[in-house]
């Protein structure tokens, strides 16, 4: 008998690696899931919200609807840049409707709780809509990535070259936010690294209606640059007022490091005009760019951004490496992911590193004046370009458990 329990043992032990690798090539749930949760009625709705859907449909569309003979299905909710919020709605996603990837997740504690969820049960959580380096940096995780900037890239993409064509005086008007934060960090090596130096900085609260006071300090400074460090509604109200007081029409430059193309067409080439502001992606950058805006505009009257567009590469990437392993479980996937090029219309030649962080180029851009743009989307005008080795953080710096000391 002792013989015989033995020999079944073995068996078992034998079949295990197989039954595993069986269940490892299935499609769980016989349908690839993907859950778009972002920020569809707050302040940064507009640079994520339906537009981030719109996006991701796109990919499937054109990825062709199914993969490995299974469907691929897109669900979507609105995360109201709760934390608390986002965690329920993803835990349900993952644990009751077999979501396998999670995109979008804009605001960096929306991101960072989600992907902490995401490895807790297996699943995968691509971000594109924040840019805290802590994401792929000491809260870094096997199933999570930053699809499309962070803090260090746009710090470097913004001070970099203004501070090369001699802008050595910075004041920055700082939300108090752990984005707001991680900027004044990042940027302020850039600056002095250069040359530079920091003439001073003034913190507001999030979703201050009023930031006239800051934008007073920061004028009467001197500084060449006033560098705002605030998202959304704040950036815009900012933006604004450093127009009504002159700023933009004067000697000192403004620039936003959070904002995009959709940020400056709500706020008219009158108001913007001049700012300077880095972004991964421009409608108007190439041919392919163009015509995926064609087609991202016919749905939703706007063009998109660079979070939008990052929606639409990491869908197209996931599910690109979903074909090539065979397989939705999430480690192989993951896997797949950092073996192959990333290659589509927002991403040419990008990788995946195993921090998480996806390299690609970063550009500068400089708002137009009225007089200069061509039609209602025509708003802005490259300035420098930075290779992703060279904007983001490189990795034998990074405090990412999954590689420190590698």
């Amino acid at each position: 008998m002792r013989a015989l329990r033995s020999a079944l043992l073995a068996g078992l032990i034998a079949f295990a690696p197989a039954a595993g690798r069986a269940a490892e090539g299935a499609i769980s749930g016989d349908v690839v899931k993907i859950g778009v949760l972002a920020d569809m009625s707050t302040a940064m709705s507009g640079n994520y919200g339906t537009g981030s859907v719109t996006a991701a449909r796109l990919a499937v569309e054109d990825f062709g609807a199914t993969v490995l003979g299974k469907p691929i299905e897109i669900v979507s909710a609105d995360h109201q840049s709760k934390p608390d919020v986002a965690s329920t709605l993803a835990r349900r996603w993952y644990d009751v409707e077999g979501v396998d990837m999670i995109t979008d997740l804009g605001n960096s504690a929306v991101a960072l709780g989600v992907q902490a969820l995401a490895t807790e049960k297996g699943r995968l959580a691509l971000i594109t809509g924040s840019g805290s380096t802590v994401i792929t940096g000491a809260q870094c995780s096997p199933n999570g990535a930053l699809w499309v900037i962070d803090t260090h890239a746009l710090s470097r993409a913004i001070a970099k070259p203004l501070v090369e064509v001699g802008e050595k005086t910075w004041f920055y008007v700082v939300a108090d936010i752990t984005l707001g934060k991680s900027f004044v960090a990042d940027v302020t090596p850039v600056v002095t690294g250069g040359g530079g130096t920091v003439a001073g900085q003034v913190f507001h609260p999030l979703l201050s209606p009023d930031l006239s006071s800051q934008i007073l300090q920061a004028q009467a400074s001197g500084a060449g640059v006033i560098a705002l460090f605030n998202v959304g509604g704040d950036a815009i109200n900012a933006v604004k007022q450093a127009s009504e007081f002159g700023v933009l029409g004067g000697r000192q430059k403004l620039a936003g490091f959070y904002m995009t193309a959709v940020d400056v067409h709500a706020l008219g080439l009158a108001a913007a005009g001049g700012l300077y502001l880095a972004e991964a992606f421009y409608w108007d950058q190439d041919d392919a760019a163009r015509a995926f805006a064609k087609r991202f505009y016919a749905r939703q009257k706007a063009m998109p951004n660079s979070y939008q567009a990052g929606v639409y590469s990491a869908v197209m990437h996931y599910l690109k490496a979903v074909r090539a392993a065979g397989t939705d479980a999430a480690a192989t996937v993951m896997a797949k992911m950092r073996e192959l090029p990333i290659d589509d219309v927002m991403t040419r030649g990008g990788r995946l590193r195993p921090d998480g962080r996806v390299i690609r180029e970063v550009s500068l851009f400089r708002v137009k004046r009225p007089e200069e743009s061509t039609g209602e989307w025509d708003v802005m005008e490259r300035v420098a370009t930075l290779p992703g080795e060279e904007a983001f953080r490189p990795l034998a710096e990074s405090d990412c458990p999954l590689v420190r000391g590698k």
